[in-house]
C-alpha cells in the first residue's frame, strides 16, 4: 500500500547532512549549488549561467502561471524554488529529507524579493505529501527512489495534479546493454565496475532505469510523455567543470576531509564525464501531462 511507503530519510541524510556538506560542494559546483546536470545555452556561458539555464529550461516547461502553486520533489539547496518564486511568481511547496537542506533553503528563502511567490520549505517525502497543487518539478531526486517506487511516484504525481497540469522530471537513466552496442559501444569489466563504484560509494541507495522504462511508469499511471529531451553532452561538459573546479581546490578539499575522499570524488566526476560523453549513459528531462484514464 502507499500509505506504508516510507521516504528514505537516513540514506539522503548519510548523503547530506555530514558536516560541512555545503562547504564541500561549493569546492567543486557554482554559487547555485546546484548538483545536476546544467544546460549550455549558448556553448559559451558560465557554469552558473549554465545552472539558471537549465532551470528556466524545466520551469518553462512547466508552463507556469503567476499565483499557481508548484511542488518541488527533492529541492536540495533551494536554487530552483528560489528561482519559481522570484522569477515565476507562483507559490512552491518544496520537499526535501534533508535537515541541513531545509535549514539551509529557510535562510535562502529569507531574501526572496519583494512581490515574489511564498516558498514553503518541508522536511518530507513525496510519499507522505497529499495537497493537491497545480504543477510538479523533480530535478535529481528520482535517482534516489530505489527499485520499488518509480511506479508509486507518478501515481502520487498524476493524483496531485489537475486535469491540465504538468509534471517536469530530470534523471539520469540507464542505457540498454543491447542499445549501447549498438552504438559500436563495448559494456566493458570497467564500465561495470564503475556502476558498482557510483552505487557503492557516492550514492548508495540510488537506481537507475531505461527512459523506455520511464514512459512506461508514466503511461500506466495516466501520463502522456509530451517531450523526452536528453541533456547528455551537457551533462558531460558540467561534470568536466566539476571536477576542474575540485582540481583547483585540491588542498582546501583534503583538508576538509581526506585525500582518499578528493581522490574518490575525482574518480566519480572524471568517470561519469567519460561515460556520459560516449553514450553508456544518459540524461532526459521528461515532460509529462494527464491523459484521462
Amino acid at each position: 500500500m502507499m500509505s506504508d511507503i516510507q521516504p528514505f530519510y537516513d540514506t539522503v541524510q548519510s548523503i547530506y547532512d555530514q558536516d560541512h556538506t555545503a562547504r564541500w560542494l561549493s569546492l567543486f559546483l557554482d554559487p547555485t549549488l546546484l548538483y545536476s546536470c546544467a544546460y549550455f545555452e549558448p556553448e559559451d556561458i558560465t557554469l552558473e549561467e549554465a545552472q539558471y539555464a537549465k532551470l528556466d529550461l524545466s520551469l518553462d516547461k512547466c508552463d507556469l502561471q503567476v499565483g499557481q502553486t508548484l511542488l518541488e520533489i527533492g529541492c536540495g539547496w533551494g536554487a530552483c524554488s528560489y528561482r519559481a518564486a522570484s522569477k515565476y511568481k507562483v507559490d512552491v511547496i518544496a520537499l526535501t529529507l534533508s535537515e541541513t537542506q531545509r535549514e539551509y533553503c529557510l535562510q535562502k528563502m529569507a531574501s526572496l524579493p519583494e512581490g515574489s511567490g511564498k516558498v514553503d520549505v518541508r522536511l518530507q517525502g513525496w510519499e507522505e505529501f497529499h495537497q493537491p497543487v497545480d504543477r510538479i518539478v523533480s530535478i535529481a531526486a528520482f535517482e534516489h527512489f530505489g527499485p520499488m517506487r518509480h511506479q508509486a511516484f507518478f501515481n502520487r504525481c498524476r493524483e496531485l495534479l489537475p486535469a491540465d497540469g504538468r509534471l517536469m522530471l530530470h534523471t539520469i537513466v540507464s542505457v540498454e546493454w543491447g542499445d549501447i552496442r549498438a552504438q559500436g559501444l563495448e559494456v566493458t569489466q570497467e564500465f561495470m565496475d564503475f556502476v558498482r563504484f557510483i552505487y557503492k560509494d557516492i550514492f548508495p541507495g540510488g537506481y537507475l532505469i531505461p527512459k523506455e522504462t520511464v514512459h512506461k511508469f508514466a503511461r500506466k499511471a495516466n501520463f502522456e510523455v509530451e517531450r523526452t529531451h536528453s541533456l547528455r553532452l551537457h551533462y558531460a561538459k558540467t561534470l568536466d567543470i566539476w571536477a576542474a573546479n575540485l582540481a583547483a581546490n585540491r588542498q582546501a578539499a583534503i583538508e576538509m576531509r581526506s585525500q582518499q575522499e578528493y581522490d574518490r570524488y575525482m574518480h566519480y566526476l572524471e568517470g561519469c564525464a567519460k561515460y556520459f560523453r560516449s553514450g553508456h549513459c544518459d540524461i532526459c528531462q521528461f515532460t509529462c501531462v494527464p491523459v484521462s484514464g
